[in-house]
């Protein structure tokens, strides 16, 4: 191999940033995971199975996400190896670039991996944003309002107006301490709503939730089946989300004139 050709191989993340141009965003995934989760399904079984949707969009996401990552390999590597290798009809010069740029595909490799998980938060704020769609709720999307929630309800014009009567909805996909970045985020809100598919907060950090007046909200499965969550009076299901708190706010603002 040429020693400029060597060079060009050199670049750190070559392969992943060629791949990155092929793979299906977040976005993109979770639209799709979306739209064939609810295939034929009315707003009414949206509504009242939507636990069991946001569940079965993310594990179709994934899918999708997964086959992405096949398809972009295929298309990426011919990319790269045409751009760091000359034409080689006996294929000794590929075995060469190969077996002499390990590093590359090792970084490659692990870029997936890594890039696997904060690809499944965006995904799982896009699910629920469709979802909402499919719904009709009003939402504002990172409204400049103390911080930048991921949903503010019904929205910003409102919130200037009467902030106690909107509706804070943010989206982790896990907690740990991190939840504590949401206290901040429409604090004057009527109340703050943490949708999550984590299966792991601890009892106390719940508790300090509950102080802070700040719900959390998961598929109904997980609060079915975590004893902690089910105790708790500050986790709710999305089902209980929409028939306790958003349903009602949306029709007092509709009587209001807030929203048609």
């Amino acid at each position: 191999m040429s020693k400029v050709n060597q060079k060009r191989a050199k670049g750190q993340g070559t392969l992943f940033k060629i791949h990155n141009k092929f793979v299906l965003s977040p976005k993109e995934v979770a639209i799709q995971g979306v739209s064939v989760t609810i295939k034929g399904k009315d707003e009414a079984y949206i509504k009242t199975h939507f636990s069991e949707l946001v569940t079965e969009s993310q594990k179709k996401a994934y899918e999708i996400y997964l086959q992405s990552e096949k398809e972009s390999w295929m298309k990426a590597l011919p990319v790269y190896l045409q751009s760091a290798i000359k034409p080689d009809p006996d294929g000794k010069e590929v075995i060469e670039f190969l077996v002499n740029n390990f590093d590359e595909f090792d970084s490659y490799f692990l870029s997936l991996i890594q890039s696997r998980k904060p690809r499944a938060g965006s995904a799982f704020q896009y699910t629920l944003k469709e979802l909402f769609k499919k719904l009709n709720y009003p939402f504002k999307e990172e409204a400049s309002v103390e911080g930048k929630p991921d949903f503010l309800l019904p929205g910003e014009k409102h919130y200037k107006e009467n902030a106690p009567d909107c509706i804070i909805f943010t989206i982790k996909t896990t907690t740990r301490e991190r939840w504590k970045q949401i206290l901040i985020e429409g604090r004057k809100g009527l109340g703050q709503f943490l949708g999550t598919m984590d299966n792991g907060i601890s009892e106390n950090i719940l508790k300090d939730m509950l102080a802070n007046r700040i719900n959390v909200v998961v598929p109904k499965n997980l609060k079915i089946d975590n004893e902690k969550y089910e105790k708790a009076t500050n986790v709710l299901s999305f089902e209980d989300f929409f028939t306790d708190y958003l349903d009602p706010a949306v029709d007092r603002w509709k009587r209001r004139g807030i929203i048609l």
